[in-house]
């Protein structure tokens, strides 16, 4: 199982880095839209590719965990990605982080906890 939380927290670090680095990439293009000339800057913006570098690569690691464990289990889990882009999100990116967010990281992680705990022997 630690192999599986392993690859777990190492899929969810690549996809939040890469989210942080998307929503970075497109503070610098300006609002997305499907015009050609917003669809250049978007995929010539070097934050922007790379965050999609990331995130390919924590589907990676994600096949890794769906591979090893039943998905009724693990996709919840995913869930932590919410919690933890939350740090990113207020330090790196300066966004407000309010109460409510934070009251509902608290139900997440309580969720997670649910979910993976163990009701007796399986």
């Amino acid at each position: 199982m630690i192999l599986v939380f392993t690859l777990l927290l190492t899929a969810i670090g690549l996809t939040v880095t890469g989210e942080l680095l998307l929503k970075a990439g497109m503070n610098q293009v300006g609002e997305f839209s499907a015009s050609f000339d917003t669809l250049i800057r978007t995929f010539t913006e070097w934050r922007v590719v790379l965050g999609f570098i990331l995130i390919f690569s924590g589907a990676l690691f994600w096949l890794g965990v769906i591979s090893r464990v039943d998905l009724s289990f693990a996709y919840p889990l995913l869930a932590l990605s919410y919690v933890i882009s939350l740090i990113p999100a207020h330090f790196v990116l300066k966004e407000s982080v309010t109460p409510n967010r934070i009251l509902g990281a608290f139900v997440i992680m309580i969720g997670v906890i649910i979910v993976t705990w163990r009701q007796g022997p399986s």
